[in-house]
Order: C-alpha cells, then sequence, then structure tokens
C-alpha cells in the first residue's frame, strides 16, 4: 500500500442492551448482531479495532498497518501508553434507542495513574433526535459528595441532572470529569480520546440478557467527577466556508482533536473539491449522509452513507465528488 493512499475502514461492533437497529436500517451496516448499539468506525484500540477494508492491506487490523506505518500518523505529538505509536482518537457510530447509563470518564492523569490508559475526553455530533429527546449533561446545581451517594441510594439522582434537549446537528463538547448520558432516541457520532473506560454512576436498575445488572462503578466516579452546577451548552455559531462544490464548518477545535463537517455538493459542478493531508496529521472522513468518491491520481474509493475512511498524512492530492455530508476529523 502506497503510504499515502487513502483506504476504506470496516468498523467494530458493540450490542449493549441499550441499542437498537438503525445502524443497520439508516447506515447499512451488514452486520449480524441484535442490537447494534455502537460501530467502531475509526479505532485501534484493543476492545474494539478497526480493519482495512480497501487496498493492498486489506484485511488487516488498522492498528497494525499503523505499527508497519507510523508516518501514517503524522508528526504531531502523540500521547502514548505504550513505547509505539498509537492512534490518539476513536470514532463511533451510537444509537441510543434506550437511555444509556449515566455515567463518567476520568482525565489522562487520573486514567493513567490507576488504569494504565488514556483518560476520555469525547465530542458528540448529533445525526437525529427524536421529539423530545434530551441528555444529560453535568448537574443542575452543585452538588456535595454525599448528596450523590444519598441520592443514589434513594433513586432520586435524575433530580440532580442537567437534561438538555438535543435536535439535529447539535454538538457537544464533554470534557473528562463531566457527568453525561445519551437519552433514548438520540444517534450521534462520537469522537473521543482512544479510551474505553466508563465508570457509570447510575443504569436504572436494568439487569442484561442473563437477568443481571450491570456494574457500577460508583466510588471511581465520585473521585473523578466534576460536581458543580454546569450550564447548558452553547451550540457554536454556525460559521460556513465556502469553496468549490464544498462548504466547511468547524465543529470543536481541542488538544486532542478537530472536528468539522464538509457539506459536499458538486452535482452541478464540473470542477471537483479539492482534498489533501499535510504532514502532521492524518484524516479520518466519516459520511453521515450521502455519496461521492474520493479519488487520487493511482485511487478512487466510492464511498456512501456510514463509511469511513483512513487518509494518511501527506497524502497524494485528492478530490472529492458526489453529494454528501461528512466529518473530517484530525490530530
Amino acid at each position: 500500500m502506497n503510504r499515502t493512499i487513502p483506504f476504506l475502514l470496516q468498523p467494530a461492533a458493540k450490542d449493549y442492551l441499550w441499542g437498537g437497529s438503525r445502524l443497520h436500517d439508516d447506515f447499512g451496516k451488514e452486520i449480524q448482531i441484535r442490537p447494534l448499539a455502537e460501530t467502531w468506525e475509526c479505532s485501534t484500540h484493543p476492545d474494539g479495532p478497526s480493519v482495512v477494508a480497501s487496498g493492498t492491506e486489506a484485511g488487516k487490523l488498522l492498528g497494525e498497518v499503523l505499527e508497519a506505518h507510523p508516518e501514517y500518523l503524522g508528526s504531531h505529538p502523540l500521547q502514548t501508553t505504550g513505547g509505539r505509536p498509537e492512534l490518539p482518537i476513536l470514532l463511533k457510530l451510537i444509537d441510543a434507542k434506550q437511555d444509556l447509563s449515566v455515567q463518567v470518564h476520568p482525565d489522562d492523569a487520573y486514567a493513567l495513574a490507576h488504569e494504565h490508559s488514556l483518560g476520555k475526553t469525547e465530542l458528540w455530533y448529533v445525526l437525529s433526535a427524536k421529539p423530545k429527546a434530551t441528555v444529560v449533561y453535568g448537574f443542575n446545581q452543585d452538588v456535595s459528595e454525599k448528596t450523590v451517594r444519598q441520592a443514589l441510594k434513594q433513586g432520586t439522582i435524575a433530580n440532580y441532572l442537567n437534561h438538555v434537549p438535543v435536535q439535529k446537528d447539535d454538538v457537544f463538547y464533554i470534557e473528562a470529569g463531566t457527568v453525561h448520558a445519551i437519552g433514548a432516541g438520540v444517534l450521534i457520532a462520537e469522537i473521543q480520546e482512544s479510551s474505553n473506560l466508563t465508570y457509570r454512576l447510575y443504569d436504572y436498575e436494568r439487569t442484561d440478557k442473563n437477568g443481571n445488572h450491570r456494574e457500577l462503578h460508583v466510588e471511581k466516579a465520585l473521585q473523578v467527577m466534576k460536581r458543580n452546577s454546569s450550564a447548558a451548552p452553547r451550540q457554536p455559531m454556525r460559521v460556513l466556508k465556502y469553496t468549490q462544490g464544498c462548504a466547511r464548518e468547524l465543529l470543536m477545535r481541542c488538544k486532542y482533536f478537530q472536528a468539522e463537517r464538509l457539506l459536499l455538493n458538486t452535482e452541478s459542478h464540473r470542477q471537483m473539491t479539492d482534498f489533501r493531508t499535510e504532514g502532521n496529521s492524518f484524516h479520518v472522513l466519516l459520511c453521515t449522509d450521502g455519496c461521492g468518491t474520493l479519488s487520487g491520481e493511482t485511487c478512487m474509493l466510492p464511498f456512501f452513507k456510514g463509511d469511513c475512511i483512513f487518509v494518511p498524512a501527506s497524502s497524494i492530492p485528492l478530490k472529492l465528488h458526489g453529494k454528501a455530508q461528512l466529518l473530517n476529523v484530525s490530530c
């Protein structure tokens, strides 16, 4: 595989009890598990690694390819928990047919000290939301550790949570330490640090298919959570930058990743949209609607809704063509 050539990815999949069928129905995921709660679209995490799905190294784990070709990642400083370069982010599609557990993630310092892992700061981009759907974003008032413990014991923790209405195209930046939960009826794309650390605080007394309650992590959650009141996050101003056949909207830039939305429409143009990566970072393109092609002198990749493309750093000059919406993620 030429180091500058993009390639498609095949996701890992999760059948968590709160999942639904929309990743099958709306995104054409031909994965034989029910429910289909999450697809880990771009991941080298051992709990759910992606597989290269096109090119000469099709069938290999993404992590294996990146270990053999660390230059694919670019020169941007990377956080690692081992002695080799690692993909620092993880992209998911998440279908919440039911409420997710109320949970919190540790920051890097706590995670490295106690779990030998990265922490988990994440970004949600809402792809769809049913009427009156909400997410949990922190607390609606300052709370003490004692108050949280009592509320958990009495089953009244929901009274202290900040329930925020959501709609399509909303963006939520969830810093490590923020108590949160995706509500029923919400479909999101999630961009996060490459971590699978989740401390469940409350899970509605649900049981799994074997009749067992899922494990809670109350003590760890209390150690890492922010207990101050959280105002509902303000949605970013919708600032679009137009180029030939494409509009770009920056969703979030933080120390872990940058995410932008691409609105591609070259149907009425004879000139396609230029795309390439620089030497500092790889890019990941996740198609959230429509279809198109990504092509260069020596490659042509058709993509459809739900497809994910890894574009190595220092790519060949590329062209985007079609009518589609994509998330463009880099570090």
